[in-house]
């Protein structure tokens, strides 16, 4: 079994793609994880959450997609 990887994901994203990548990594619902951030932001007076998403997206990598080339290969 393959261990389970924190990515940014490219297929859902509407900013960054931390909060899909969360989502896909915790095998829950985006749209509650966009929920829960947006709560947690306007409750911490949004600074905080801000800057942590900032961090977030420059420090979790992107999701890879194979290469067009690699799929042919499979």
């Amino acid at each position: 079994m393959a261990a389970k990887r924190l990515f940014r994901s490219m297929d859902h994203k509407m900013l960054g793609g931390v909060c899909a990548g969360l989502a896909d990594y915790f095998d829950i619902d985006v749209s509650l994880v966009r929920l829960a951030f947006v709560g947690i932001a306007i409750l911490s007076a949004l600074f905080p959450m801000f800057i942590f998403y900032i961090i977030a997206w420059i420090v979790i990598p992107a999701e890879t997609r194979p290469s067009p080339a690699e799929d042919k290969k499979e």
